[in-house]
């Protein structure tokens, strides 16, 4: 029996599946993307992170059987707050949205979940896989660093993830690959480097960035994006593994 791949909307952004279709897959995992809803610059859209996160996990369901999950929209963007149009929830509440998550499908018989993140401000999703070791659910969090360097050396990212970290070369190139009429003209020249943000929890990226870019997104390309999407569904395969 050939087991039904997830099927996502057009956009690629929410999951379609009917109940006979989870039914028939018999998924044992379960993705969630998460993103935010925080400034990007003035050539890439609010939803960045959502946007990058459902894509990796579509990748993921594509590949395999799981549960693809809609995502979390809103998430811990404080830092990001000078500008407008960004919106934030509490660590606590994202805390507790997660783990109700994992409770809820776990009495429906799925007890592995993996978080694909998109907002590296989301740094609670962290202390919520550690805390999940004795709850019954099996949890990772994806992807990690070594997976970023892992995709960006196969796709020839030229900027460090230090120095890439928002709005930047992996961020455009992602969206130029797989949704590219999102990227607004304005990337060739958007460039900024902060490489020093020692204070950035406490003052914020307006401290460092008057855009609100800090990266090179003038090195973007959609064959890096592409590259860096084909190696970050690679990697997911190790997780998988480990998880079954």
């Amino acid at each position: 029996m050939t087991v039904p791949g997830q099927r996502t909307s057009a956009s690629g952004l929410l999951p379609t599946d009917t109940t006979q279709d989870v039914r028939a897959r018999q998924a044992q995992l379960a993705v969630l993307p998460i993103g935010s809803l925080e400034q990007h610059g003035a050539h890439l859209p609010l939803t960045t992170d959502t946007v990058i996160a459902c894509t990796i996990a579509a990748e993921i369901a594509a590949r395999r059987p799981v549960q693809l999950l809609p995502p979390l929209t809103i998430s811990c963007s404080h830092e990001h707050a000078a500008w407008p149009g960004t919106v934030s929830i509490s660590a606590r509440t994202l805390h507790a949205v997660v783990t109700d998550i994992a409770a809820s499908l776990r009495r429906s018989g799925v007890s592995t979940l993996i978080l694909v993140n998109g907002h590296g401000g989301n740094y609670v999703l962290r202390n919520v896989v550690q805390e999940s070791a004795d709850t019954g659910t099996r949890m990772a969090l994806f992807p990690g660093s070594a997976d970023w360097d892992a995709a960006r050396a196969r796709a020839g990212v030229r900027t460090t993830l230090h120095s890439d970290m928002h709005a930047g070369e992996i961020e455009t190139s992602l969206l130029l690959h797989a949704h590219p009429e999102l990227v607004g003209p304005g990337h060739k020249s958007a460039d900024h480097l902060a490489d020093d943000r020692r204070h950035l929890l406490t003052l914020g990226m307006a401290a460092y960035t008057e855009s609100g870019v800090i990266g090179r997104p003038s090195l973007a390309t959609a064959a890096k994006g592409r590259e860096l999407l084909a190696g970050l569904a690679e990697a997911f395969d190790a997780y998988a593994e480990l998880l079954s």
